[in-house]
């Protein structure tokens, strides 16, 4: 069964493989160049079995010894992808000038012709003269050469000046050619045949990393050896090879990238100051990529160290707030000479000795808002970038965000002929105004992640930061827009949720209602009857959501809710769940995004001793679970791949004690989802189609990889729920990455949009709100502080700032809610259903905790605290949560 077949596409979707396989028709058509018909050579390596076309000594496979059936490179598609301007690994780009001259482009793939064997000797398994594949006007030679370096393989190209004149490279590539076309798959063979990968774009400290999608088996690294610094990641987009949301698209390694950013890239900062190389008459020099495997993705740091490769480690990670003092950790073999900050001072950098093993740490603290990178270079010349974001304390940064959800955002207008008033809608931030109309009708149609997202962040962002005026707001958004409009109130119907309340029906609406300037002809322009469907289920967890946020305001602190019971709400979302079970079954075997929401409505209709409900949900959420464990890879949805079925996956079957299910739906999160010294790439989840749906309309409506899309939020929750169970510093790091990305790209003004360009022609975030609240939900419902004793790096925190005197720990938390803290050495996770925690110290000699309370306030006079545990506390339970009368000042508790 296709994997298109078996997640049940939208229409869109299908239409766009139909067409992608129309274009994969015509690239077979095309004329074969690379001499694939000919002969090929093998060459057998301790860790590699590599094949090349003989004809373009072009890699035609690279496969691990130890599993000699799997391929990292797209071989399989190789007598389709044999023609000019298809990429393969072997291949080289530059841009090239005299130094008074203008740019000129030369690549290997663009005219394909056979190469010229060079003869071998030594360790050189294959070597190359690839002037017959160049341009005859070229003003260099390139060979390039497949040689093993201490039994390891690499690639090297070797580029002389054949001019009389210095010449300048100002653009110089490698194109990274692996397995990432998912056309035509299932999800058990791409999950067990195809790669993702993912760049640390650090310089000479850079590397790529190349994981199956199963998460499972060796990793492929490739890293500097000689001259290969890691300077930009560039997407080759003239590459024919179809781009859809079953290929993400192809991108080249860039050593020089400076000719692009005078012309292609022109007025982008890019992550790396661009370079050029400035070569002289008869001047060679030599370019080349080591590929290692590391055991497994987990591995990967401890590969790079036995490699000799500069690894740095940031704590909490490489999104600093300003009131978090981060660590540096950089474990390298030769020492740091200097250290730059660019822009100047927008970091503070200040050397903290060494750890027992003898690790050089820095404290690192965020002086202006905004990126900023540090550039290290080490005495043996090597250079190292590491790509922060500066953000405002978290709280600053959702204070801001829920202010201009509801004030910038919030559309009130009660002539609204399509029910949206009052609400928080669709914003573009580039024009400074209310999105209310797009030709995507779900875009300002309150449904759909890329409507319902600003409502569903406005809601959650309550949950974390509570604000009374915000809150009447979204009352009157929940009397007069969901409950009622959105979501169906009475009839055949109640309880479920419309796809749009905006739609395109010119003949039942006033002249004038509809925007001329939009274009309505789309399949995207969902009339009436289109826009109330009930079939699509993702559009239930976000109504879920909201009613359990509220639930959980007016259950637990006094005065913030009065225009429903707290029961009313409770009783919704749980209605809602059964809804989406009931009106949109085919979707609901599928994991939703935000539905581990679900499982936090479960737990309080038992805390609430509303047994027939939970009875009732646990029973329906068990077939679920037993579906998805009879499943290889039960990660489905209306789309071929996916990157957010699996946090509900994982919260179901961890829940139901599928311990070898969820740790496959684990395994293959940690496969997209990498931990790397870079902000933008640190625990940011793959996700790159969504620019097309939740995304500004027009030339950045496309597919590119997409910086802390709401994918990063949500594939965070299992990775931290892991790693409470299994302490694995790993899992902190990625899933505290995606954590903080979820919440980086907010502007300082407050507003969330749906995700961060990638392409270095952009490098900026997208221009309307979109999906983001999806993201955000990842954030309010996973925020917390963690603190660790890491046999390495010594005491941590992440998500506060911890200090040590003797034997005791102090740690005082930065996040916006203060409401979560896991103390890993007693594996205690503590949590307040309202309160904060002001501080927590822990005496390492006697194992003694304790819990420093903020005062009551007019809303929140009681503090109730769970505590996951062997604690016994002299509180009551209420709801099993220690009921705990709050003071005027601090309240110390002591266990």
């Amino acid at each position: 069964m296709k994997i298109w077949v078996l997640a049940g596409l939208f229409l869109n979707t299908i239409s766009s493989l139909s067409a992608q396989k129309s274009y994969w028709s015509k690239v077979e058509k095309r004329e074969s160049t690379l001499g694939v018909a000919e002969v090929f050579q093998k060459f057998n390596t301790p860790q590699f079995q590599l094949k090349l076309v003989k004809a373009s000594q072009t890699v035609a496979a690279l496969r691990p010894m130890d599993e000699i059936s799997f391929d990292y490179t797209p071989g399989e598609r190789l007598e389709i992808r044999d023609k000019d301007s298809l990429y393969h690994l072997g291949d080289i780009n530059l841009k090239i000038k005299t130094l008074n001259g203008s740019w000129k482009t030369y690549s290997t793939a663009y005219n394909r012709s056979a190469v010229t064997p060079l003869k071998t000797q030594d360790n050189i398994l294959a070597a190359a003269d690839l002037s017959n594949t160049l341009p005859k006007d070229i003003p260099v030679s390139i060979a390039r050469y497949y040689e093993l370096d201490n039994d390891q393989l690499v690639m090297r190209f070797k580029i002389t000046n054949t001019q009389n004149v210095p010449i300048e490279i100002g653009a110089l590539g490698v194109p990274m050619i692996f397995n990432n076309i998912l056309e035509g798959k299932s999800l058990t063979e791409a999950h067990k045949q195809n790669v993702f990968f993912d760049p640390y774009i650090g310089k000479d400290a850079g590397y790529l990393e190349v994981k199956r999608l199963s998460g499972k088996g060796p990793a492929l690294l490739v890293i500097p050896k000689e001259n290969m610094a890691f300077e930009a990641y560039r997407p080759l987009m003239d590459d024919p090879t179809p781009k859809s949301i079953v290929f993400e698209g192809f991108h080249e390694w860039m050593v020089h990238s400076k000719a692009y950013t005078e012309n292609e890239w022109k007025g982008v900062e890019q992550w790396n100051q661009p370079t050029s190389l400035i070569l002289q008459p008869n001047e060679s020099k030599n370019y080349s990529l080591k590929f290692v495997l590391s055991k497994g993705v987990q591995q990967i740091q401890e590969t790079l160290v036995k490699e000799e490769r500069p690894v740095a480690i940031g704590v909490p990670g490489y999104v600093i707030p300003k009131d978090v003092k981060a660590s540096l950790f950089i474990n390298y073999n030769s020492e740091v000479t200097s250290i730059d900050v660019y822009p100047k001072g927008a970091l503070k950098i200040k050397e903290d000795g060494t750890t027992t093993s003898g690790l050089k740490k820095y404290i690192i603290s965020g002086n202006e808002w905004g990126r900023a990178r540090l550039t290290l270079t080490y005495n043996d010349g090597l250079e190292q970038t590491i790509n922060y974001k500066v953000i405002k304390p978290e709280a600053e940064v959702i204070k801001d965000f829920g202010n201009f959800l509801t004030t910038e955002q919030w559309f009130n207008d009660p002539n609204d002929p399509f029910g949206r008033s009052p609400s928080a809608i669709t914003y573009d931030y580039e024009k400074k105004e209310q999105v209310t109309q797009d030709g995507r009708v779900w875009i300002s149609g309150l449904s759909d992640e890329g409507g319902a997202g600003s409502w569903l962040a406005a809601i959650m962002k309550q949950l974390v930061q509570p604000n009374k005026g915000e809150i009447q707001k979204l009352q009157d958004f929940i009397d007069h827009v969901l409950w009622g409009n959105i979501q169906y109130s009475e009839g055949e119907h109640k309880y479920g949720v419309k796809k749009s309340l905006f739609y395109y029906e010119p003949d039942s609406l006033p002249k004038g209602t509809y925007d001329k300037n939009i274009d309505y002809t789309t399949w995207a322009a969902w009339d009436h009857k289109h826009a109330n469907d009930r079939g699509r289920s993702f559009n239930y967890p976000h109504v879920a959501a909201s009613y359990w946020v509220m639930y959980r305001l007016a259950r637990y602190h006094n005065g913030l809710v009065d225009n429903k019971n707290w029961d009313w709400y409770l009783k919704n979302a749980y209605h809602t769940i059964v809804a989406m079970m009931e009106q949109a079954p085919y979707y609901a075997q599928f994991g939703q995004m935000e539905g581990s929401v679900f499982l936090s409505i479960l737990k309080d209709l038992q805390h609430e001793n509303f047994n027939e409900f939970a009875t009732d949900l646990e029973a329906r959420m068990k077939k679920r679970a037993d579906h998805w464990k009879a499943l290889d890879y039960p990660f489905g949805s209306e789309m071929p791949w996916d990157s957010t079925g699996q946090e509900e996956v994982y919260t179901w079957t961890d829940y139901f004690g599928y311990e070898h299910k969820a740790n496959i739906t684990l395994n293959a999160i940690l496969a997209y989802m990498p931990t790397m010294p870079h902000w933008a790439y640190n625990g940011n989840a793959r996700r790159y189609w969504d620019f097309l749906y939740g995304g500004k309309a027009g030339e950045t409506s496309r597919v590119e990889r997409q910086i802390h899309h709401y994918g990063s939020g949500i594939n965070a929750i299992p990775v931290l729920k892991q790693y409470r169970k299994t302490p694995d510093f790993y899992l902190l790091q990625v899933g505290y990455g995606g954590l903080m990305g979820s919440i980086s790209n907010i502007t300082q003004d407050g507003f969330g949009p749906a995700a961060f360009h990638s392409y270095p022609s952009l490098l900026k975030i997208d221009g309307i709100s979109g999906d983001y609240g999806s993201g955000f939900y990842g954030y309010a419902v996973n925020s917390a502080t963690y603190i660790t004793e890491h046999e390495q790096l010594g005491w941590l925190a992440f998500g506060g700032n911890l200090s040590q005197k003797d034997g005791l720990i102090e740690v005082v938390p930065t996040t916006a809610a203060k409401s979560k803290i896991y103390l890993t050495s007693k594996k205690l996770w503590l949590t307040l259903d309202a309160g904060t925690f002001n501080k927590i110290t822990y005496n390492t000699t006697t194992g003694e905790v304790t819990l420093v309370l903020g005062p009551k306030t007019t809303h929140t006079p009681k503090a109730y605290l769970r505590i996951d545990g062997p604690v016994q506390l002299p509180f009551n339970k209420v709801r099993n949560a220690y009921e705990i009368v709050l003071d005027k000042k601090e309240k110390k508790i002591t266990f």
